[in-house]
């Protein structure tokens, strides 16, 4: 018995395994926030968690880990 004869069903990009996919579900709404670092104001595409800080475009690669 092969590996294909075991009846496995996945089919690469047919699969929905889960993460990001991409897509296009139309304009996402941005929120209005103040980053945590130089205090500028912007919008981030997301809700921020209360107590967590939130950075602008410029600040945030000083905040990566990797």
């Amino acid at each position: 018995m092969g590996f294909n004869d075991r009846g496995n069903s996945f089919r690469g990009r047919d699969s929905n395994r889960g993460g990001f996919r991409g897509g296009n579900s139309g304009p996402r709404e941005m929120t209005k926030v103040t980053c945590s670092d130089c205090g500028v104001e912007t919008e981030v595409p997301f809700k921020p968690t209360e107590g967590r800080p939130v950075y602008c475009r410029e600040c945030l690669p000083n905040h990566r880990k990797f």
